[in-house]
C-alpha cells in the first residue's frame, strides 16, 4: 500500500500568503504522507485521487459562498473532507452563535438583522458601544465598532449590509477585549495550543478590510475557565465525532468570564509557525484521519 495522498486545500490567492502552508506540506511529507497543495477552485483537479482533503487557506470562500459550498458537497462525495461538508455549511453563517447559546454555551450576545426587517435604534447603542458585521464574512471584512452615542452610524452600517441583501449582526463591544482576544486550537478533539492577540477594531467607526487579521499574536496559556468554555462550544457542534481541527475565539465579558466570539471550523489560521509542537500535533491528526481512507 502506498502513502496516503492528502490534499491540503488552499485558494489561488491564499497559497501565496499562507505562511503555514510550506511547513504543513513538509511536516506531512516527513510523516510519510503524500501531501499536495491544491486550490479548491483549480481547473479540473481529481479530488477522488486523494484519500483526504484538508481545508486550510480557502480564504476567499466568504465572497463566493454558494460556489464554495457546492465544491465542498461535491468533494465530500468522492473523498473524505475535513472538516465535513455539512459542518462547513453550518459554520459559514454566524447564526450558529444562536444555536450555541441555546445549548447554554456562553457567547457574545448577538442580534441578527435580516434584509427587509425593521430596525430598532436601541439595538445600536450601549454602554460601551457596539460592533456591526455581516453574518457571512471572514477576516473581519465589512466589520466596525462604534462608540457610545454613535448609534446612528452603526445603524447606517447595518442598513448598508441589509441593502446588499446580507444579514447583519450587532454585538455589544466588550471593553476587556483591550486585554487581548484568545484563540484556542484543537486537533482531533484534543486541546493543542493557544494564542492571545491584540484587539483588531482599534479605530472606532472604521471599516478597514485591509487590516492585519491577527495583530501581535503570541503563545498563550489559557485558564481553566477558557478551556471549559471552548470545550463546551465544541461539544455543541452538530457533527459526530471529533473534528480534525477547530479554533475557538474567546474574549472576557465584564465579569471577566470567557465568552465565545467565533467558532472557526472551516479555514482558520492555526498559528503553527509560532507553535512548532502544534504543527506536529496537526500532522499526527491528519495522519490518523487519512489512514482509514487509505485502507479502503
Amino acid at each position: 500500500m502506498g502513502a496516503a495522498r492528502v490534499a491540503v486545500v488552499t485558494s489561488k490567492g491564499g497559497a501565496d500568503v499562507d505562511a503555514d502552508l510550506p511547513l504543513i506540506l513538509a511536516t506531512l511529507r516527513a510523516a510519510g504522507l503524500s501531501a499536495h497543495a491544491v486550490a479548491w477552485d483549480a481547473d479540473r483537479p481529481q479530488w477522488d485521487g486523494f484519500d483526504l482533503a484538508v481545508i486550510r487557506s480557502t480564504w476567499d470562500y466568504a465572497d463566493r459562498l454558494p460556489e464554495f459550498l457546492a465544491w465542498a458537497d461535491a468533494t465530500a462525495e468522492v473523498t473524505r473532507l475535513c472538516n465535513p461538508a455539512p459542518l462547513v455549511r453550518w459554520n459559514s453563517d454566524k447564526r450558529y452563535l444562536l444555536e450555541l447559546a441555546r445549548e447554554t454555551v456562553p457567547v457574545v450576545p448577538t442580534r441578527f438583522l435580516e434584509p427587509g426587517g425593521s430596525l430598532d435604534a436601541a439595538d445600536f447603542d450601549g454602554p460601551h458601544g457596539v460592533v456591526v458585521k455581516p453574518a457571512v464574512s471572514s477576516g473581519a471584512r465589512d466589520t466596525a465598532r462604534y462608540e457610545p452615542g454613535r448609534g446612528a452610524d452603526a445603524e447606517r452600517h447595518a442598513r448598508m449590509l441589509l441593502d446588499q441583501g446580507r444579514t447583519a449582526m450587532v454585538q455589544p463591544y466588550l471593553p476587556l477585549v483591550a486585554e487581548g482576544e484568545r484563540a484556542l486550537v484543537f486537533f482531533g478533539g484534543t486541546f493543542s495550543h493557544a494564542i492571545r492577540k491584540q484587539p483588531l477594531l482599534t479605530e472606532a467607526g472604521l471599516i478597514d478590510n485591509f487590516r492585519a487579521p491577527h495583530p501581535g499574536a503570541a503563545p498563550y496559556e489559557p485558564s481553566e475557565a477558557e478551556l471549559r468554555t471552548a470545550r463546551a462550544a465544541l461539544a455543541a457542534v452538530p457533527a459526530p465525532g471529533d473534528l480534525l481541527f477547530a479554533r475557538v475565539d474567546l474574549a472576557l465579558d465584564e465579569a471577566r468570564e470567557p465568552v465565545v466570539m467565533e467558532l472557526e471550523l472551516i479555514e482558520p489560521n492555526l498559528f503553527l509557525r509560532i507553535n512548532p509542537q502544534g504543527l506536529d500535533r496537526f500532522a499526527a491528526a491528519v495522519a490518523v484521519a487519512a489512514a482509514p481512507a487509505a485502507g479502503r
